[in-house]
C-alpha cells in the first residue's frame, strides 16, 4: 500500500519546490480545454477538474460565471496555491484532497476533465480504478476530456514514466461505457522552451 503514499509525497515536493507557472504543464490561457468545456456545458453545469493542482483553468470558468465547479488533486499544496492566487473567488470552488484512484465520487457532474493525470498511470489496477471513479461521476450523457501525451509525445514527465496515448487507445483503455466524440491535437510549449505533443480525446458516458 506504500505507492498511493509515494506519489501524494512526490506531487506534494514538486509544488513546494517550483513555481506553479515553472512546471512544464503550465498554461496561461488553457485554449483546447475551455473550448470544449464551453462547447459542451452551460455555465450552471457541474464540472471537475481532475488534477487541476494549480491549473489556471478554474480561473477562467469562473471568470465565464460558471458556478459549480470542483477541482480535485491530491498535492493539497498545489490547491493552496490556486486558493491563495484566486482569492475570494475561492469560496466559489469545491477543493478536493484526494488519489483519484481511491477517491469515491459523491455526485456526479456534466463534465469531467483531466490534463495529465491518467497518463501517470502505470499499473493495471490504478487504470482501472480511475474509470470506475469516472463511470461513478458521470451519468449517462456527461462528457470527459482526457489529454495525455500524444504517441509522439515525451515518454516521461516530472521524472516519473508516462503512458502515451492516441484518441482511439485512450477511448479502448476507458472500454464500451465511453464513446469517443471528437479529439485534438496540441503542440504544448513549456516554460522552459520544449514542446510536447498532447492529444486531447473528448468521451461521452454511453451507458
Amino acid at each position: 500500500m506504500s505507492e498511493p503514499l509515494d506519489r501524494k509525497l512526490h506531487w506534494e515536493q514538486v509544488y513546494r519546490d517550483k513555481a506553479e507557472d515553472t512546471v512544464s504543464w503550465f498554461q496561461v490561457h488553457p485554449e483546447v480545454s475551455l473550448e470544449l468545456v464551453r462547447a459542451h456545458t452551460r455555465p450552471t453545469d457541474a464540472v471537475i477538474d481532475v488534477g487541476g493542482g494549480a491549473s489556471r483553468l478554474v480561473d477562467h470558468l469562473l471568470a465565464d460565471g460558471y458556478t459549480d465547479l470542483t477541482v480535485l488533486d491530491l498535492a493539497e499544496t498545489a490547491l493552496e496555491r490556486a486558493g491563495a492566487r484566486l482569492g475570494p473567488a475561492a469560496l466559489k470552488v469545491q477543493w478536493l484532497v484526494a488519489d483519484v484512484t481511491r477517491w469515491r465520487p459523491e455526485r456526479t457532474y456534466r463534465f469531467w476533465h483531466d490534463r495529465a493525470v491518467f497518463h501517470f498511470l502505470m499499473e493495471p489496477e490504478d487504470r482501472a480504478a480511475y474509470v470506475a471513479a469516472l463511470q461513478s461521476a458521470l451519468a449517462p450523457g456527461a462528457h470527459a476530456l482526457i489529454a495525455s501525451f500524444a504517441p509522439d509525445g515525451p515518454e516521461r514527465c516530472s521524472g516519473l514514466p508516462v503512458r502515451r496515448y492516441s484518441p482511439e487507445t485512450l477511448a479502448a483503455e476507458l472500454g464500451r461505457g465511453f464513446r469517443l466524440r471528437e479529439s485534438r491535437q496540441e503542440t504544448h510549449l513549456t516554460p522552459m522552451g520544449r514542446l510536447q505533443r498532447f492529444q486531447y480525446s473528448l468521451l461521452e458516458r454511453s451507458r
